[in-house]
């Protein structure tokens, strides 16, 4: 594993005298640290051989980005390693992603194992994918493992994109991947606390207090300490402490909830104990909302009531979308986003307008290109979904 930045340059120099695609992968901590950065980066490339290296003692990857920055780049399921490479001042230009790739082209199993299975009829071995990747030093089986990921990159990428072209997906897959590299980082969550698992049991508004409180204590301590949240205090002890009746506020109460009896959880008593109360001091005005309102159309099961019109308009795109998708062997999320469906249903930017004119499918490309759907994505679906929606309801 290569941990200095005269052997990582030494790398830099190899890769630029490479030939072909550059295959990447990258190993984080999740599970275990509270950040999500790489602890390893495994890179090969024709003519210059498999590098393993170690980010965490080199700040400085540059020499790395500089020599591979104009060529392509292999990923499996980019969008979850490339955050974690943008931070060590990796971006590529120009990728493939063999797992979008796998979907656009009807796998219906896109995990890197299944997929280099089914197509190059190869095993690779399993076991550690789910390991804390911070452990210093790496055990051999484990770096073994890690550069059998990137071994296999190339040869895929080069099978996909054959059978790709054979189906006439080219164009979307390049589309595809150029949006993954073009996309911006996620703004911040709002309310990420209304994600811990088995929120939907809190139906009161003083509860979805007390797991607020719990979850900033709990984040707070995971940040600072890098540790994964749930190591520290799981979802389920949020949960239950925000059910209780009558409040945990004592030691004696707490430690008798359960999920507050384990090590990290006990650690911290009087720091969960003081989100608790602090969340039962609260003025009734100043307790969370029980219904979050997003900036988008409300749930479907509403639209009968609220908009029929557009209850109808939805139940037919659906119709289409789900047609489409299985004509041409793609997932019904990767045709066309079901958020962009729903905003295109629920408030059509055609207005009045009959949705087959000149100008109504012109916002409607516009519109849904404002969401970020692709050419071949708005191609595809207007040209059906438009005239179906144009036509005159059937008599049952």
């Amino acid at each position: 594993m290569l941990s200095t930045l005269a052997q990582i340059n030494d790398a830099a120099a190899a890769l630029a005298a490479g030939t072909g695609p550059v295959a990447l992968d990258a190993e984080r901590a999740s599970g275990y640290r509270y950040s999500q950065r790489a602890y390893l980066i495994q890179i090969k490339r024709e003519g210059a051989g498999s590098f393993l290296i170690d980010p965490t003692e080199v700040d400085d990857l540059g020499q790395v980005q500089r020599a591979i920055s104009s060529d392509e780049w292999i990923l499996h399921a980019a969008s979850q390693d490339l955050p974690c490479l943008r931070e060590v001042g990796l971006r590529p230009s120009v990728l493939f992603d063999t797992e979008l790739a796998g979907r656009l082209a009807g796998m219906e199993r896109v995990g890197l194992g299944p997929m280099v299975e089914q197509v190059l009829g190869l095993r690779l071995e399993k076991g550690h994918g789910a390991a804390d990747w911070s452990t210093r030093p790496l055990p051999e089986p484990w770096l073994r493992y890690a550069v059998l990921d990137v071994e296999v990159l190339v040869e895929l990428r080069h099978a996909l994109a054959a059978d790709l072209d054979r189906q006439g997906k080219t164009e979307w897959a390049r589309q595809e991947f150029a949006a993954v590299v073009a996309a911006a980082a996620p703004p911040p969550r709002v309310d990420p606390w209304r994600r811990v698992s088995g929120m939907h049991k809190v139906r009161k508004a003083r509860g979805l207090a007390v797991v607020r409180e719990l979850w900033h204590a709990r984040d707070d301590i995971a940040r600072s300490r890098d540790i994964a949240p749930g190591r520290i205090l799981q979802d389920v002890a949020i949960v239950n402490a925000a059910l209780a009746d009558p409040p945990p506020l004592t030691r004696e109460t707490l430690t008798a909830t359960a999920g507050f009896k384990g090590r990290g959880a006990a650690r911290h008593l009087p720091v969960w104990l003081a989100a608790i109360s602090r969340a039962y001091a609260l003025k009734d005005a100043d307790l969370p909302p029980t219904v979050r309102h997003g900036d988008g159309p409300p749930h479907p099961r509403n639209w009968a009531d609220r908009n029929p019109e557009a209850a109808n308009r939805l139940v037919i795109a659906r119709r289409i979308v789900t047609d489409l998708a299985d004509r041409h062997r793609i997932p019904v999320e990767n045709l066309l986003t079901p958020d962009h469906l729903r905003r295109l249903c629920w408030t059509p930017p055609w207005g009045d307008l009959a949705p087959t004119s000149e100008a109504a499918v012109a916002s409607a490309h516009e519109f849904l290109e404002g969401l970020g759907a692709r050419t071949w994505q708005r191609e595809l679906v207007l040209t059906d979904l438009l005239p179906a929606l144009a036509a005159p309801p059937t008599q049952e």
